[in-house]
C-alpha cells in the first residue's frame, strides 16, 4: 500500500520551508511527495527540490483544483492521495493514524481533526456538509475543542485542507471540477461521492493544524468572489427543481455577510460571473433526483444537530430560523 501527498502551491516558499520537514516525520512515510507549483515567482520550487519532493510546474495559477488533479495523475503508483493545504502541519501518527481508520472501516476517504494553528484549542475543521441552500458547512470551524469532536464517524464530504482518498476514487468518481478553480470543488467533488455512495471516516487520534487562509487573507475580495460564483455552480449542477426558498435565504445571509466584511462589490460580481456560467452546467445535475434530495436533506439535519449540540453560529442561526426549524 503506497500513499503520494500532493500539495498545491502558489508562492509562500516559506510554507514549504515548514511542511516539507514535517511531512518527512511521518511514522508512516509517504511513498512520494508532490508539490504542483502554480506559476509561483518566489523559488517555491528550488525549496520543494532541495527537499527532495517532485515538483510539477503549472506556468500560471490555474487553481487549487486544477493543481490537485495534476497531482493526482502525477501519481500513478500510489494507492491512496493525501491532498495537503500548504500551509498545514501534521502530528507525527497522522497518516498512520488516518490509514488505520481507512481500512479498518473500508472508507473510500479518510480526515482526521484540523485545530487552528494560532489557536490549537479551537477547531480549524472536522468534515464538511451542505445546506439544502447551497451552502456548504465546515463543520466545527471556530468552536471550542472538547468531547464532541473526539468521536469517530462515518462522513460523506471531507475537506481537502487535510485528507486521504483511495486513488481509484478519482477514477470512478471524476477528478475535481477545474472550472471552480478554488473553494468548494472539494464540496463538489463530495456530493459526487455522496451520490455515488462512496463514504469516508472521521478519526480525530489524527491531528493536523492549519493557519488558514494564507494564501489571500480571510474575506479577502478574490476568495469571496470565487465563493459566491461557485455557490451558484453548485445550484445548477445539483440543486435545479428542488425548492427555492432555502437558496434564496442562505444566499441573501451570506451576502449580508459579505456586505459586513466589507465585500459586497466582490460578491455580486461572483454571483454575475456564476449565472453566466451556470447556463453551461445545467443538463448536469445528478441521474437520480430523490437520491440527491435525500443526501441533502441528510446533510443539512447534521448541520443542524451540530448547531444545537455545540451552539449555534450567527449564519446557522438565522439561516434555520428563516426555514422554520
Amino acid at each position: 500500500m503506497t500513499v503520494a501527498a500532493v500539495i498545491p502551491h502558489w508562492n509562500r516558499r516559506d510554507l514549504l520551508q515548514t511542511l516539507l520537514p514535517n511531512l518527512a516525520r511521518q511514522a508512516h512515510p509517504f511513498d512520494e511527495i508532490i508539490v504542483v507549483d502554480n506559476g509561483s515567482t518566489d523559488d517555491s520550487v528550488s525549496v520543494a527540490e532541495r527537499a527532495g519532493a517532485r515538483v510539477v510546474r503549472l506556468e500560471r495559477n490555474l487553481g487549487f483544483a486544477a493543481a490537485v488533479n495534476r497531482g493526482i495523475e502525477t501519481a500513478t503508483e500510489a494507492d491512496w492521495i493525501a491532498v495537503l493545504n500548504n500551509d498545514v502541519m501534521l502530528e507525527p501518527d497522522w497518516l498512520e493514524t488516518l490509514v488505520t481508520a481507512a481500512e479498518k472501516d473500508q472508507a473510500w476517504f479518510a480526515t482526521g481533526k484540523t485545530l487552528s494553528a494560532s489557536d490549537p484549542s479551537r477547531i480549524d475543521g472536522a468534515f464538511d456538509a451542505i445546506s439544502r441552500g447551497a451552502c456548504a458547512c465546515r463543520c466545527g470551524s471556530g468552536k471550542p475543542d472538547g468531547p464532541f469532536w473526539n468521536q469517530p464517524r462515518r462522513i460523506r464530504m471531507a475537506p481537502m485542507t487535510a485528507a486521504l482518498f483511495q486513488r481509484r476514487l478519482f477514477e470512478e468518481i471524476g477528478f475535481l471540477d477545474e472550472q471552480f478553480e478554488s473553494y468548494l470543488e472539494d464540496v463538489d467533488f463530495g456530493v459526487r461521492c455522496a451520490l455515488g455512495d462512496r463514504r469516508g471516516v472521521y478519526e480525530p487520534a489524527a491531528i493536523a493544524y492549519h493557519q488558514g487562509s494564507s494564501t489571500w487573507g480571510q474575506w479577502n475580495k478574490y476568495s469571496v468572489r470565487l465563493i459566491a460564483r461557485n455557490q451558484l455552480l453548485l445550484t445548477a449542477k445539483y440543486f435545479s427543481g428542488l425548492p427555492s426558498w432555502p437558496t434564496l435565504a442562505a444566499q441573501l445571509l451570506w451576502g449580508l455577510l459579505a456586505l459586513w466584511h466589507g465585500c459586497a462589490g466582490a460578491f455580486l460580481q461572483g454571483k454575475m460571473a456564476g449565472m453566466r456560467m451556470a447556463r453551461t452546467l445545467a443538463q448536469h445535475g445528478p441521474a437520480s433526483r430523490n437520491n440527491f434530495d435525500a443526501f441533502v436533506r441528510e446533510s443539512e439535519q447534521t448541520i443542524l444537530e451540530i448547531q444545537r449540540q455545540t451552539g449555534f453560529d450567527r449564519y446557522w442561526r438565522a439561516y434555520f430560523w428563516l426555514l422554520g426549524l
